[in-house]
This record gives structure tokens, C-alpha cells and sequence, in this order.
């Protein structure tokens, strides 16, 4: 599993680089102190998971899962945070991340966060559940899964499936992306494939329900 880390503090940064690399099976790839240059540092490296802070300048970690889900979905985000507040509990598990922690966790704890969302499984740590089920939401933590088939849409596609969702036509969406109407349809028609879905209006509703486009 490649792992990208995001942290605006440089030595919490340094440190859970050092950590999470001693850990077996996993590799730390990248660190980023700014959301801003995850995107950048995606272009050209290949990750499996983003650790985040939640509490960062410019652009939270919530605000930053909700762009991964958008152009990067089948990336997973686990959420680090000092803080067991509801609300920023709420929102990092309604915007999809696949783990929340606190950063006061010990190593036994991350290892298992990692080793969890490595196998396909959300992990929260024992104080954000206990949270989830105050505010009524712990019933949708086996519900509340990413679709395993949108790891295999490509990036064309899913920008494809966002021009779609935004009643372009076949042929404005050539044109957008300069290639052939057939080409398009091409796409529209493998991706239909891909989901398991018939029609335009279940394509929307699809994306909507897994964060591809938002309502």
C-alpha cells in the first residue's frame, strides 16, 4: 500500500513518515504540508491511501476528501485529528473517509487503522464510534461504503460521467475534450457496463451517492 501523508506541522509530518514506514507492506510515497499540492504530487506518483490532518490552513481535511472522492476515488482518506468534536466527526464521515482517529493514538492503534482500510474496511477508533452512535449514524458504517467498482473507472471516465451528470450532450462533451462523438459514446457505453447501470438517470444517481458529483 503507498501511502501520501498531509500535515501542515513539519515534525508531526517528518515523524509519521518515519513511523508508517516501519511498518511492513506499506510505503510512504510523498508528504505534503499544503491540500493544495496532494493534486499536484498525484499527477505523477501512484497512492492507495491519503493520511490527513483534519485542522489545516487553506483547505480542511474534509474539504480535501471531498475533492479526492471527486477525482480520485478510488483513493482511500483516513483522518487524523486532536479533537472528538461531533460536528467535525459528522462531517468526515458523511463526506466518505474510510478511517478517523485521534492523533494521540500509539502506534499499535494506527497499524491496525491502516491494516483495517488495507483490507477493504472502515476504521474509527473506539471514542469517534461511540460519537457516530450519540448522533445516530452508527448504523450506516457498513452501509456507508465506497463502490468497489469505481476503482475501475479511469480518470477520462469519471470526468466523462461528471459532463454527462451535467446534461452535456455526446457531442458538446467531444467537443469539450476534443475527440470524436463516437468516442464518447464509446466511453458512455463502457462505463454503463462497468457500474451495472441502464440509463442516464442512474448514472446520476450513482454519482451522486458516491460523491462522484455533488447535489
Amino acid at each position: 500500500m503507498q501511502i501520501l501523508i498531509v500535515d501542515d506541522h513539519e515534525i508531526f509530518l517528518d515523524s509519521l513518515s518515519m513511523l508508517i514506514d516501519t511498518f511492513a507492506d506499506v510505503e510512504v510515497v510523498g508528504n505534503c504540508k499544503k491540500p493544495a499540492e496532494v493534486f499536484e504530487f498525484l499527477k505523477t506518483h501512484s497512492v492507495d491511501l491519503v493520511v490527513t490532518d483534519y485542522k489545516m490552513p487553506e483547505m480542511t481535511g474534509v474539504e480535501l476528501t471531498v475533492q479526492l472522492r471527486q477525482k480520485y476515488p478510488q483513493i482511500k482518506v483516513l483522518m487524523l485529528s486532536v479533537s472528538e468534536e461531533a460536528e467535525m466527526i459528522r462531517e468526515a464521515f458523511q463526506v466518505g473517509v474510510w478511517g478517523y482517529m485521534m492523533k494521540k493514538a500509539g502506534k499499535t492503534e494506527l497499524l491496525k487503522a491502516i491494516q483495517t482500510i488495507r483490507s477493504g474496511q472502515r476504521y474509527f477508533s473506539e471514542s469517534v464510534v461511540f460519537e457516530l452512535m450519540r448522533l445516530g449514524l452508527s448504523d450506516n458504517l457498513l452501509k456507508h461504503e465506497v463502490a468497489p467498482e469505481l476503482t475501475h473507472l479511469t480518470d477520462r471516465e469519471i470526468e466523462i460521467i461528471k459532463l454527462i451528470t451535467n446534461e452535456f450532450s455526446s457531442h458538446e462533451i467531444a467537443e469539450k475534450l476534443f475527440i470524436a462523438p463516437k468516442t464518447v459514446e464509446t466511453h458512455r457505453h463502457n462505463i454503463l457496463k462497468k457500474l451495472g447501470l441502464k440509463n442516464t438517470v442512474g448514472l446520476i444517481k450513482y454519482a451522486l451517492k458516491n460523491g462522484i458529483i455533488q447535489e
